[in-house]
């Protein structure tokens, strides 16, 4: 059992002083006012977020995808073959070594739990492992070692386009069949039911490109509860491609012909039309962006503000890890809106700020996309927390609203985060993880035996 004092305290009721938390199991058991001598204290705590959409190992390959292609025109398309060949060296110590030091940046960071959106199955030239599971036990032991809580979302991807061409190079590691892939849904479940409490599973259909429209169907009937994750209209090239193969763009797409409830997530939808976005906004799904990433490989810029206009949730994910900042992924995401429409403070409201729109928003629907019992400071719930300085050039002392504000758009997380807590591990302390030597010595070391070359 554990009792934490804050200053002030972000409630769904809004800011409260002198707030007192007793978290027992995991959970926060009980809500109190008032100061004690001898707790440990914050000057502000949060809800932790989740981390809605992540691909693990291509964190080591952040700063090798720097250079053009022999296209003038580099795009995603290029980057997405130097992916592939980078993934003909990784075996599953590497990626348990990777996904461990990516969990524990995403705890430095504040986020509270990670949805993998995990699709890297099989052995080089995409042979099953003996143990079909093999890299879901790597990733779910990576998310134990380094205290993050997980939601692992196994991904189907049986084909290499819309065509059904086979898949090809790197690609092979993650291709299954129907069958093949509900023994390795299976499988992976019984991993995650043996680990602790706040791990879950759900599913992921890869995208409209990977999966065809009969698979797409069975989805509920290897998965039969938990989110399902998918990525949808990305990129221009994709939407043309579905377009010409289905008769629709991806978000047209799925929504007539599938039902699209609130355990659904949709990953980037950078390329929507108005009515696409008020479409998916009203069946309560979430929109799962990336800003970092969307960014870094020229998605595109998501319909922010007319999809929170037409009652849309929305939560973030650092997708290709690249570069894991949840302060900054929120900044972007407002930056990016401002810049489409040369506007200021774009996804402010008359009531609230954008620091305290954006953060609600990622909050409460980071839980929903992950199937996760976190998302707010409230019983029951579990106690994904951060706590932050306010005693600092950054946030100068400031309180509520305006304290977030600097935070996201000044601070962006430097010197502010102090601790941060998983389903009530502790595990940032002083803005450093309780691991953060041992864990950073294994990364190196991989990345040292995968070269330093794409």
């Amino acid at each position: 059992m554990q009792e934490i004092h804050a200053q002030q305290a972000l409630m769904p009721q809004g800011w409260v002083s002198d707030l007192r938390l007793t978290i027992d199991a995991g959970r926060i058991a009980r809500i109190s006012h008032g100061a004690a001598e001898g707790l440990p204290s914050v000057d502000m705590l949060l809800p932790a977020p989740v981390n809605l959409h992540s691909h693990a190992f291509q964190r080591a390959m952040a700063g090798l995808t720097e250079t053009r292609g022999p296209d003038p025109r580099d795009s995603f398309w290029t980057w997405r073959q130097l992916m592939y060949r980078f993934l003909d060296r990784l075996t599953p110590d590497h990626v348990q070594a990777i996904a461990e030091l990516v969990f524990m940046e995403m705890l430095e960071a504040g986020y509270g739990g990670v949805a993998e959106f995990h699709y890297l199955h099989h052995d080089i030239g995409g042979v099953p492992y003996a143990n079909l599971p093999e890299m879901a036990q790597r990733i779910a032991t990576a998310a134990q070692g380094a205290g993050l809580g997980l939601t692992l979302l196994p991904v189907l991807y049986m084909q290499g386009g819309c065509d059904g061409r086979a898949l090809q190079g790197g690609q092979r590691r993650f291709g299954c069949d129907a069958e093949l892939f509900a023994r390795l849904h299976s499988d992976s479940a019984a991993i995650i039911a043996e680990g602790p409490e706040d791990f879950g599973i759900g599913i992921a259909p890869h995208s409209l490109r990977a999966v065809t429209p009969e698979a797409l169907d069975s989805v509920r009937g290897i998965s039969p509860i938990g989110p399902i994750h998918m990525h949808l209209a990305e990129q221009v090239a994709e939407v043309e491609e579905v377009e010409a193969h289905h008769g629709a763009r991806p978000v047209e797409w799925l929504l007539n012909h599938t039902d699209v409830t609130p355990d659904w997530c949709l990953i980037h939808c950078t390329q929507m039309t108005d009515a696409e976005t008020k479409g998916l906004a009203e069946t309560g799904a979430v929109a799962g962006l990336c800003p970092i990433t969307e960014s870094s490989l020229g998605d595109g810029i998501f319909n922010g503000t007319d999809y929170r206009a037409a009652g849309g949730r929305f939560g973030v994910g650092s997708d290709s890890n690249i570069h894991i900042a949840l302060w900054e992924e929120l900044a972007t995401l407002d930056y990016s809106q401002r810049l489409r429409d040369r506007s200021r403070a774009a996804m402010a409201t008359a009531e609230q700020s954008t620091g305290r729109v954006v953060f609600d928003a990622v909050t409460q629907a980071g839980a929903q996309a992950a199937g996760r019992a976190s998302g707010r400071i409230a019983e029951g719930r579990f106690a994904d927390l951060i706590g932050i300085s306010t005693d600092n050039e950054f946030l100068c002392n400031r309180r509520g609203d305006t304290a977030l504000d600097s935070l996201i758009f000044t601070g962006r997380g430097r010197a502010c985060v102090t601790d941060v807590w998983s389903a009530g591990r502790h595990m940032v302390k002083e803005g450093r993880h309780i691991d953060r030597d041992r864990i950073v010595r294994d990364f190196i070391k991989v990345t040292q035996q995968l070269g330093q070359e794409i």
